[in-house]
């Protein structure tokens, strides 16, 4: 089901890179960047995450909680989060239940890979209702960065 604007965010509950739970619902009060992307190492998803490690000042200014989620594992995304220096929260999707209730997966990706976090962006309320959604198709694009940033700046 594609998510809209309005909605309750679908409820997830995914480990990070310290292998510790994470669960959407228990950050509401704060605004919420949620981030699907493809695939850890890979160009264009590195240069999306490093451009919100370096402007993460922003993102703490309007209290926001960023969040990326792809289906690489645990083991891989801490590798990466340290390699790229990522200050914020990495969830590994291994089981593709989540990229799947957000509507963002690829079921067939390059190198006939099955089940590929689509690039995606979502910008949840604190009260867990999404504010923004963007869907990329082609995993080439990046998500619209000013737009994710007035649908924050408006929840202040």
């Amino acid at each position: 089901m594609k998510i809209e604007v309005g909605q309750a965010a679908p409820d997830f509950t995914l480990f990070d890179t310290e292998k510790k739970q994470v669960t959407l619902s228990e950050l509401k009060g704060h605004p919420i960047l949620l981030l699907f992307f493809p695939l850890a190492f890979t160009s264009t998803c590195t240069e999306e995450l490093c451009s919100i490690r370096d402007n993460i000042a922003w993102y703490k200014n309007v209290k926001a909680k960023v969040i990326g989620i792809s289906v690489d594992a645990l083991h891989t995304l801490a590798k990466y989060k340290e390699d790229q220096q990522l200050n914020f929260t990495l969830l590994s999707d291994f089981n593709k239940d989540v990229s799947r209730s957000y509507d963002t997966i690829y079921e067939m990706f390059g190198y006939n890979m099955k089940g590929v976090s689509k690039r995606s962006a979502f910008v949840i309320d604190q009260e867990g209702i999404v504010q923004y959604a963007e869907v990329l198709e082609n995993a080439g694009d990046l998500p619209n960065f000013s737009k994710i940033q007035d649908a924050l700046t408006a929840l202040q």
